[in-house]
């Protein structure tokens, strides 16, 4: 993770290249921790989250769940999803800057924030169904911002969505040319915290029961349906392909 504070917005920096920024149970702590102390520093008005190229987010680090039990499966997944709803419950606005690709947990976590900006060219993918189960956590943040009938499209991966599709359905709010996501997210973060503070923290402390409505609940419904389908051939083979490659 690389934090750096331009003026009153704090950048994090998924930094994982390596691993494609993958979602480990370490990097997702350090998320945890880096949301968390930029809550609590009142110098700090607004939050932009990216990743280190080439991508935003590729989602959970599927070698390291393909060495754990379904359970531990499970127990880590809902953790990670905890950390992406506790986003609407800062009293900051969080911007995500999406460039390169978006997929599973990481295209969950990039709608988690408050605002999305996204490059025209990046990728936007759901790939858990054709890996053999429904994604884990996160479907109410996708409901909230598509709707339950394209959201359970999207769910399905027909296909995969470049930039401009995204900010059309309403995956993302504001579309950027290639390579300027995070230059448009910081100056909408900055424009976010010239705004008076209070005013600011209440409308999140408003909106956020619309925006998270049940989503607890339904994450841990997606854990046991995720957990099911793990006994299938599909996720099985799938997982043992990356415990061989671990």
């Amino acid at each position: 993770m690389i934090i750096q504070n331009i003026g009153q917005v704090r950048h994090v920096m998924l930094n994982r290249p390596e691993r494609r920024n993958a979602l480990g149970s370490e990097s997702i702590e350090e998320l945890k921790c880096a949301l968390q102390d930029a809550d609590r520093d009142p110098g700090i008005r607004a939050v932009v989250l990216s990743g280190a190229a080439p991508a935003f987010c590729s989602g959970s680090d599927l070698k390291e769940l393909s060495s754990m039990s379904i359970q531990e499966m499970c127990d880590s997944e809902l953790i990670t999803a905890e950390v992406a709803r506790s986003i609407a419950g800062l009293s900051k606005p969080v911007v995500a800057a999406v460039e390169g690709f978006a997929l599973g947990g990481g295209f969950v976590l990039a709608i988690s924030c408050d605002i999305v900006v996204t490059a025209t060219n990046a990728r936007w993918y759901l790939p858990e169904v054709p890996n053999g189960w429904l994604p884990p956590w996160g479907l109410q943040a996708l409901l909230a911002r598509v709707g339950s009938v394209r959201a359970r499209i999207l769910t399905w991966a027909a296909d995969a969505i470049d930039g401009g599709e995204a900010h059309r359905l309403g995956v993302a709010d504001y579309l950027t040319q290639p390579g300027a996501a995070y230059t448009e997210a910081l100056a909408l973060a900055q424009r976010l915290a010239a705004l008076p503070v209070e005013a600011v923290a209440s409308t999140k402390r408003f909106f956020e029961p619309f925006v998270t409505q049940d989503g607890e609940r339904l994450d841990r419904l997606a854990t046991r349906h995720f957990a099911s389908n793990c006994e299938g051939g599909t996720a099985k083979a799938l997982l043992s392909k990356f415990k061989v490659k671990s």
